[in-house]
């Protein structure tokens, strides 16, 4: 059961127990009443994806690139929803593109799906457009971030990559798990 999940069943317990302790003494004089259980339904709100949401349709390159970032993160031994976060946040810096250098178009020397800096520490240029060592990267710096998986998905990838942007990868998050959910199994 994830933090989140576990939380609010903690707290719908809590709730109840405070409301028999103050209800308890005036209910246990009351007539009985023929009562079903109730299904409460929890879903984590940070698992939503918040705002509004973007979509691009993908060539062949870049549907290899979410295949090179899933075989990435399972290899690391992480969930899904790392995948999803990476995804995401590759959408948001490259398009799922491996970016080389772009010249007078580059923001400062950043390369790769996600736009990670050699002089930053990320890796030689090499190692940074290697989409298996690019996510490595990443999710490196993810699994560093206390909570990041019950966090939103934008503020898990802007804790690791210091965007000047840092909302914009929020508008990723649905096709990023649409595509995860499509080749995690495959």
């Amino acid at each position: 059961m994830n933090t989140i999940m576990r939380k609010s069943v903690l707290s719908v317990a809590g709730l109840a127990f405070a409301g028999g302790v103050f209800a308890g003494p005036i209910a246990a004089h009351a007539n009985p009443v023929d009562a079903k259980p109730v299904a409460v339904a929890v879903q984590s709100a940070a698992l939503k994806p918040q705002g509004e949401q973007s979509h691009i349709g993908l060539n062949g390159e870049q549907t290899a690139n979410v295949k090179a970032i899933i075989a990435a993160t399972k290899k690391a031994g992480l969930p899904e929803r790392a995948a999803v976060i990476s995804i995401a946040t590759s959408l948001q810096e490259s398009k799922l593109e491996n970016l080389g250098h772009l010249g007078d178009m580059n923001d400062h020397d950043s390369l790769g799906l996600f736009q990670q800096r050699p002089t930053s520490g990320w890796g030689t240029p090499e190692q940074i457009t290697d989409p298996a060592y690019s996510t490595t990267a990443f999710l490196k710096g993810l699994k560093q971030v206390d909570g990041w998986q019950d966090m939103p998905l934008t503020d898990a990838a802007q804790t690791v990559q210091v965007s000047a942007y840092p909302d914009a990868y929020a508008q990723w998050e649905q096709q990023a798990t649409d595509l995860v959910a499509q080749y995690w199994n495959s």
